[in-house]
């Protein structure tokens, strides 16, 4: 997938359904989503929305519908789980709260004939499928970029996401993968941002005062500017962020650039893993053979490709990609 990919207006949304499948015309799927926060989720949501609605009025299924917990809690979205699979679902998306505590209700789901997609934030019950980038690679690659722009290291400040969430797990194991790979860097410092940049910046401003001078900032995506905030209203020098590809964050990295030459990196799961998840579904239940493991890429936003992802990304939104039909059968291929 290319940046060029990136999430298209309503106007397009005729290209991202392929045509009427009979035999899942009449098959409902549901989004369980555990939290809808920041910019990422929202756009997730957007995404599943559009390519949902696009894909009922082709007849290719009969319901997309989303839900959202009210908390970011296992018990309330395992409820919610097992509400559907009382409403009668043919199938669930999960994105989830927590790799393990919603096993239970997925296997509930699985022995009631639900098809179970978990991406994103996945699930480890084995009758459910699968969907993720390689988020530990993700992390890892943070640190490989640092190491090529400071190559005599320095002090790291790490911006964690969710606590519990395997995402955030995942990137936090490939950051100190990265740093034990590159022992010139030293974590000092470490804070949750929950993926939201106002939550961010109360976090770093509240550790900086007790942190020595800062090289760089690892991220996991929707922190970054929030970051940036921070250290400039605590007067420090600015580090080198890394990013993850929300459109404040690409906007200040812009304008950063534009006054001082400032240059990094941002990348994070495209929000449009959401719509892989509906067509992943659809194939299952179509009696496509699909792998349980389903691995795509991070897009990735670089100095040469800044330009084309702001002039892509609404404002208030993240990066994207929209899969469509065509490219969940593409990835499943990958797969086998």
């Amino acid at each position: 997938m290319t940046i060029s990919k990136m999430l298209l207006g309503a106007a397009s949304l005729g290209l991202l359904a392929g045509p009427a499948l009979a035999d899942t015309a009449d098959k409902t799927i549901a989004l369980s989503n555990n939290y809808a926060g920041n910019s990422w989720r929202q756009a997730m949501l957007q995404t599943w929305d559009e390519v949902g609605e696009q894909a009922v009025a082709d007849g290719v299924i009969a319901a997309a519908d989303a839900y959202t917990t009210s908390e970011n809690q296992a018990t309330e979205q395992a409820a919610q789980i097992q509400n559907m699979i009382l409403q009668g679902y043919d199938a669930i998306a999960i994105n989830a709260a927590s790799p393990t505590a919603l096993n239970g209700a997925v296997r509930e789901a699985c022995d009631a004939g639900v098809v179970v997609v978990s991406f994103d934030g996945i699930v480890t019950e084995p009758c459910a499928w699968r969907i993720a980038v390689d988020f530990v690679a993700m992390g890892e690659e943070q640190v490989d970029y640092l190491a090529t722009r400071l190559p005599d290291g320095g002090n790291l400040l790490e911006i964690r996401g969710l606590a519990g969430v395997f995402v955030d797990d995942e990137i936090s194991k490939g950051i100190h993968q990265g740093v034990a790979e590159h022992d010139q860097f030293e974590i000092v410092g470490s804070v949750h941002g929950d993926w939201a940049q106002d939550v961010a910046q109360k976090a770093v401003a509240g550790i900086l005062p007790s942190l020595p001078e800062i090289a760089g900032v690892v991220t996991q995506g929707g922190d970054g500017y929030g970051a940036a905030q921070a250290f400039e209203a605590a007067g420090r020098p600015m580090p080198l962020i890394v990013l993850g590809n929300r459109q404040d964050e690409l906007q200040w990295w812009a304008d950063q650039n534009e006054a001082n030459g400032y240059e990094t990196l941002s990348l994070s799961i495209a929000p449009g893993v959401g719509s892989l998840a509906l067509w992943v579904a659809q194939q299952v239940l179509d009696g496509e053979d699909v792998p349980k493991d389903l691995t795509v890429p991070f897009l990735r936003v670089t100095q040469d490709t800044l330009e084309e992802a702001l002039a892509t990304t609404p404002e208030g939104s993240v990066a994207n990609v929209t899969y469509t039909l065509d490219d969940a059968k593409e990835v499943i291929a990958e797969a086998k």
